[in-house]
């Protein structure tokens, strides 16, 4: 047999030390892994993790494996580690004591998309720009003076709510008292963020209401790419093109409310803008100041507006 040349032994002694090394590195993580100790877990299975002992009404399965497990276990979304607490002194740790580690929210496909990119205040990365629109709704859309100049709206939407019911006692006709409850506490809302309100039948208001409904819908699918880790880039449950029909709809109608706050503004005077009628003439008024303190984009705006209006959807 012919002599092999100097490089083919150098290839196969190059080959046995990295393979060793990954032996060997592999070895020690696997080390310093096992001495990490995590919460309490059940048994779960590959790929879906513990997602089969999930029920329907999934706190009612929490609260069943919390009262086996302990106060605080882990579990396992498919392939996303969680930590469930079930105990008020646990969940203090978690809310309080350690709030900035545990502040941020999961991203997650659909939500992402349909707040652009996660720009809105609920899904936004915990920082500047999250502490700055908290201190925006605190002071702007849930202060004193904003709430005492809505009394008019909402004695007026409670007249409302009052002469619907009248009549439909005259006429003996049943009445969803929680439903019109909801409409009243949308209508007092959307009049503080965007002065319309979703009576307005026919009206941008009223279509809003139809495709927040919508996107809260989607919003509350569950959905294989954000928890089996190789369907990330799969859309094998076609949200895909649904979100982004939803999503078109909404952008195109607030582009619409936007520009119709915009023409409303042209031509008064820096004292009358910046005694905002409502939350978007507020954002608008940020928007277009060089001193803000931060800087927001239309999509900035786009999106908290969105989610304000998602939140109004799920109360």
């Amino acid at each position: 047999m012919a002599d092999q040349h100097p490089s083919y032994y150098y290839y196969i002694l190059l080959s046995l030390t990295g393979l060793l090394s990954l032996i060997a590195l592999r070895a020690v993580f696997r080390k310093i892994s096992s001495t990490v100790h995590h919460p309490p877990s059940p048994a779960s299975l590959p790929i879906i993790g513990h997602l089969h002992l999930l029920a329907p009404i999934p706190h009612q399965s929490l609260h069943k494996l919390a009262n086996r497990h302990g106060p605080l276990i882990r579990v396992l979304l498919g392939s996303v580690p969680c930590v469930v607490v079930s105990s008020a002194d646990v969940a203090r740790e978690f809310l309080k004591t350690h709030e900035a580690s545990f502040s941020n929210r999961p991203q997650l496909a659909i939500v992402d998309r349909i707040t652009y990119g996660s720009q809105d205040f609920s899904f936004a990365p915990y920082g500047p720009y999250w502490k700055f629109m908290k201190k925006l709704c605190m002071t702007e859309l849930l202060s004193g003076p904003r709430i005492d100049s809505l009394l008019p709206a909402r004695r007026e939407e409670l007249r409302r709510l009052v002469a619907l019911v009248l009549r439909k006692a005259e006429r003996k006709e049943s009445v969803n008292v929680g439903n019109e409850l909801t409409k009243m506490a949308m209508n007092v809302v959307t009049r503080m963020m965007m002065s319309t309100t979703c009576s307005d039948s026919g009206g941008e208001a009223d279509e809003m209401a139809k495709v927040v409904k919508e996107m809260a819908e989607l919003t509350g699918k569950f959905n294989l790419s954000d928890y089996i880790w190789f369907c990330k880039n799969l859309d094998l449950q076609g949200f895909g093109k649904r979100v982004d029909e939803v999503h078109r709809r909404f952008d195109s109608l607030v582009e619409r409310i936007i520009k119709e706050h915009e023409e409303d503004r042209k031509g008064e005077g820096k004292a009358k803008q910046s005694a905002a009628k409502d939350l978007l003439h507020v954002l608008l008024n940020i928007s277009q100041d060089p001193n803000a303190e931060m800087k927001l984009t239309r999509e900035n705006i786009k999106a908290f507006i969105l989610v304000m209006s998602l939140s109004l959807s799920l109360i």
